[in-house]
């Protein structure tokens, strides 16, 4: 198949070819408008133009075609394949590969061209704090998507019109081709280039759409944090993609929790850990502290001789656990600190204190210790 008949298609739209999408979506909504069939009635001339703009349009506005193109030429959009060179009598090496392996032959085109087809899934990112996660709550997200155009109701074509069939297939979808191979005569069954397999040609696009049936818009969607969900966890929101096309069904939106860390708390499961300074004298003597919880601050009361990093469990306290069955529990951690800036009554009390204190003061552990160090430094 020859393509050198066909102008390339920056020059048609009238665009550099590092042009945004948006530049090219204006360039093609001038160029619709100016030869449009229904603004140039009878006027075939009109009418072929406005078919190339549209072509041109169909492809340069499709990323992935608009790679091919760019690397390959008219080539790379080709339905059936980068054929373009033409080997006389002997078909092209692309239709033989098309005999044997599939490729676009003998019928499967059409049903692809056709078919519903699922729209593409989306995702958002969410951020919500310690307490949203720990409790659940509901938040509002703003999504661009594809959304079936309110105007031609996803038809592609403007209210009032249909598509027409596809003269070149007859409205088959494919078209047949007889070649001379080495192999003998054979024929294939390949995708109509005029209307992509569909059987349609839409001479009447929907101008709020340009016939592609689908618009973008930004829609805001509710979402049902649950309680209990961790940070990285991922909710899917059933039908709130982008449309699909063909009559298929809308895809997904998947929304990826982030939680923000806390000033105090900690998580690990559904059990929460936090650190809770007390001086000397409280952990000496025990003493009743007041504790943050996700609940608010509940009374605990440390015991007497209570060493730093101890650990204390306050049970039923933790994260709230999906789908129900009770909640984890939140850990203490006791970190003792040294008392600053003293006064010299104050000095003079500890120094008073200090001369009273024997080994017998210090628990076993650190009993062992003292003694230890006596013994390698003080002999």
């Amino acid at each position: 198949m020859f393509f050198l008949s066909k102008r390339d298609y920056y020059e048609v739209l009238g665009v550099s070819r590092d042009a945004s999408q948006e530049e090219i979506k204006k360039a093609y909504r001038k160029l619709a408008r100016k030869y449009h069939p229904d603004v140039n009635p009878g006027d075939k001339s009109a009418e072929e133009k406005f078919k190339e703009v549209k072509e041109a349009y169909d492809v340069l506005s499709n990323p992935d075609k608009r790679a091919r193109y760019d690397q390959f030429g008219h080539a790379g959009t080709d339905d059936n394949g980068f054929g373009g060179a033409d080997f006389g009598d002997f078909g092209g090496f692309g239709d033989i590969f098309d005999m044997f392996f599939g490729g676009g032959g003998f019928g499967g085109g059409r049903a692809r061209q056709n078919a519903p087809r699922k729209g593409s899934d989306l995702r958002v990112d969410l951020e919500i704090t310690f307490e949203e996660a720990a409790f659940g709550t509901k938040k509002e997200v703003t999504v661009p998507r594809l959304e079936e155009c309110p105007e031609c109701n996803g038809s592609g074509t403007s209210p009032g019109t249909h598509p027409e069939t596809c003269d070149v297939c007859k409205g088959t979808g494919q078209v047949r081709i007889n070649q001379k191979t080495p192999f003998g005569h054979f024929q294939t069954i390949k995708t109509c280039t005029e209307c992509h397999g569909t059987g349609k040609i839409n001479r009447h696009p929907c101008d709020k759409c340009y016939g592609q049936g689908r618009v973008r818009r930004r829609r805001k969607i509710k979402v049902e944090i649950p309680a209990g969900v961790d940070d990285g966890a991922r909710l899917r929101i059933a039908g709130e993609g982008e449309a699909g096309t063909n009559g298929g069904p809308a895809g997904d939106l998947y929304v990826f929790i982030t939680i923000k860390p806390h000033e105090i708390f900690s998580r690990d499961g559904y059990d929460v850990y936090c650190e809770i300074p007390v001086d000397f004298v409280q952990a000496a003597l025990g003493s009743e502290i007041k504790v943050p919880t996700l609940d608010g601050k509940v009374k605990f009361t440390i015991p007497e001789g209570t060493q730093s990093g101890t650990s204390f469990r306050l049970k039923g306290k933790g994260i709230p656990r999906l789908n129900g069955g009770g909640r984890g529990d939140q850990y203490v951690k006791v970190k003792v600190i040294t008392l600053t800036n003293l006064s010299e009554k104050q000095k003079r009390i500890l120094r008073q204190f200090a001369e009273t204190l024997t080994d017998s003061n210090r628990n076993v552990k650190e009993k062992g210790f003292f003694q230890r160090f006596k013994d390698a430094f003080m002999g």
